[in-house]
């Protein structure tokens, strides 16, 4: 039995691993959290909904265990197939609150490597995955998991009342935007086809194809030395007592497994003495109108784990996969930290986030304000989910059952916009993205076989007696950034 455990007492959990029986604890404490009792109607009003199992004959057990008031244990039994569950809102909420826009920032889905193969092919002995795109462009298994995530969402917003069956959405209530590169272009478009059938939405584009859009390239803004000097303080604190030498030590582990898979001793750079990727020569770049950068080598190794993440999900063979290495789920989430470590360096932290998520941060909060959008869908990429929500101090979170932790391939984060009974409008905020074996298996997501979700939490911002945010309070938390 595996317990998966967090501080956030909301915290909502989907599929379970594969073959194994998985404990989620979801507990809180107002000495831990400092939150007061409005926290507990946050989880009260949001249970889980069991769901039918697909596949083979199995049993899912779902038990709830109250010991005390501020314990929530869900237990979920299963054998060789996966099971889910979905948020469902009390009866007592819905009659509340009326759903009326969601805003979704999404990042593209599967992609072929960013590197090219001749980089990839230098580090290891071994054959990559045949990619069914170019380098950093959408993938065709991307297309069609983007394409069920976009069904799915047309069946939960026909779910709250937010759409009808027959909606025919006019031009101001909805929006499809992406950054203008092939994979974000691509997956806005088959998002939107499926949400939107027979709608004919051309995601938004700015600038000509394979340019970045200013909205989603996360560059740094009015550099001086002043904020130079305190980005890279704040970003070598994260190596602890030996600053920047010790970012890469903070991985070590990760990266010595990253070499073991792909067999670097044996490769054509070992011929050139490079058998590993050095720990302690990074060293981090801020200049006026570029994305911050990274030379040494975790930008290496997190290119490999890039590599090897993505062909894990490409490639149904678990040994292919690993080149032969068998790894256990625990160890592919070890390789996908790596390049998750690398994205939490580069834009993650406090000054850093807040100036590269400005653009995006003021289109969140101008979608926000128009009364007449149901639905918004922003596409960018994997820096544009973290800086935003690092610049809106979310506390620190674990995606259960994913790869990439932080922000997994094709994750949506989602504002729900909410119109409560005594007139005020209030925001809730999810990450949905589809789990591990959902993406791997192309699993089809519905209502009933759901995507993972869970809500995230921006500390020091008041919730009311049902956990939710008001507006009001949310957009002066985003003008305090932007403006």
């Amino acid at each position: 039995m595996s317990v998966l455990t967090n501080e956030n007492p909301n915290f909502f959990f989907g599929s379970g691993s594969e073959g194994e029986k998985s404990e989620y604890l979801c507990s809180r404490s107002d000495a831990a959290c400092g939150r007061d009792k409005a926290s507990e109607s946050r989880s009260k009003n949001v249970k889980m909904k069991k769901l039918h199992r697909l596949g083979a004959a199995a049993i899912l057990l779902i038990g709830v265990v109250s010991c005390q008031k501020d314990l929530l244990v869900v237990v979920q039994e299963s054998s060789n197939n996966r099971t889910d569950e979905w948020i469902e809102r009390t009866k007592d909420f819905r009659d509340r609150y009326q759903l009326e826009e969601m805003v979704v920032l999404s990042r593209h889905n599967i992609r072929s490597p960013l590197s090219g193969s001749g980089v990839l092919s230098r580090v290891t002995p071994h054959q990559w995955f045949e990619w069914t795109s170019k380098p950093s462009e959408l993938s065709v298994k991307g297309g069609e998991l983007e394409t069920m995530m976009g069904s799915f969402f047309r069946q939960w917003a026909l779910d709250e009342g937010l759409i009808q069956t027959r909606f025919s959405p006019g031009a101001d209530q909805v929006r499809i935007y992406a950054n203008s590169l092939q994979r974000t272009q691509a997956t806005a478009q088959f998002f939107s086809d499926a949400m939107f059938p027979g709608a004919g939405f051309k995601p938004e584009i700015h600038e000509t194809l394979g340019t970045m859009d200013p909205v989603f390239n996360p560059v740094t803004t009015g550099v001086d030395e002043a904020f130079r000097a305190e980005a890279l303080a704040q970003i070598a604190s994260l190596g602890g007592e030996n600053g920047m030498e010790g970012i890469g030590a903070k991985v070590s582990g990760e990266m010595a497994l990253i070499e073991r898979v792909i067999d670097i001793r044996d490769s054509p750079a070992a011929e050139h003495d490079t058998t590993s990727f050095k720990r302690n020569d990074v060293a981090i770049t801020i200049q006026e109108g570029k994305e911050p950068s990274m030379t040494g080598g975790l930008k290496m190794a997190c290119s490999v784990s890039d590599a090897l993440v993505l062909q894990y999900y490409e490639e149904p063979s678990d040994k292919a996969a690993s080149f032969g290495h068998y790894l256990r789920f625990e160890e592919w989430t070890e390789v996908a930290a790596v390049k998750d470590w690398y994205q939490d360096v580069l834009f993650t932290t406090p000054a850093v986030s807040k100036n590269v998520a400005r653009p995006l941060l003021k289109e969140i909060r101008k979608e926000l304000s128009l009364s007449e959008r149901k639905f918004a869908y922003l596409c960018g990429h994997d820096s544009n989910l973290g800086s935003v929500l690092a610049a809106l101090d979310c506390e620190d979170y674990l995606a259960p059952n994913a790869l990439e932790r932080k922000t997994p391939i094709g994750s949506k984060v989602v504002f729900e916009k909410w119109k409560g009974s005594d007139g005020v409008e209030y925001v809730d905020i999810l990450l949905v993205y589809a789990s591990a074996l959902q993406l791997r298996n192309k699993s089809r997501v519905t209502l009933f076989a759901p995507p993972m979700a869970m809500r995230l939490v921006l500390s020091g911002l008041p919730i009311n007696r049902d956990g939710l945010y008001t507006l009001a309070d949310l957009q002066a938390l985003i003008a305090s950034v932007t403006e």
